[in-house]
């Protein structure tokens, strides 16, 4: 089977719909800070103040978030889910992985279908800029190396 294949079981699915948002976003939000901490991941300033809600479909999994001066964090409305996000992804839990390794750029998985942008679409390009420009760190390249290889 090839890595862009792979889904979770849907009792994955049916398990993270009933996760809160702002519980669910905490391991990424962890994952930026250490990568903003470690300046392998510097928010550009176009992104301070937006609001994102990130989809993980076959986990089931809404991922909501703000920037804040390049800070991320729960997004304080996403408790009493007031108003939509400035910009939504959608995609499967691998589409993401392969997306924040570099195994596979935005553009590809947006024009496969795989990945799906709503609201702000420049601030969209915005992030897709920003993420193709990042320097990915040795253990993300290593870790995608031997999944692409093993699956």
């Amino acid at each position: 089977m090839k890595l862009s294949d792979f889904r979770f079981p849907t009792l994955f699915s049916k398990i993270g719909q009933y996760i809160p948002a702002p519980f669910a976003s905490l391991p990424l939000l962890a994952m930026l800070e250490l990568a903003r901490r470690r300046a392998w991941l510097q928010a550009p300033e176009t992104l301070y103040g937006k609001s994102f809600l990130i989809t993980i479909e076959d986990l089931g999994l809404q991922l909501k978030f703000v920037c804040d001066k390049g800070i991320f964090k729960p997004q304080a409305s996403a408790v009493a889910n007031a108003g939509p996000a400035d910009v939504r992804l959608s995609a499967m839990a691998v589409d993401f992985f392969q997306m924040a390794s570099g195994m596979e750029d935005a553009d590809t998985l947006f024009f496969k279908r795989r990945l799906k942008i709503e609201g702000d679409t420049e601030l969209g390009v915005a992030v897709k800029y920003w993420l193709d420009a990042s320097e990915r760190p040795a253990w993300l390249n290593t870790l995608a190396n031997k999944l692409g290889d093993t699956v």
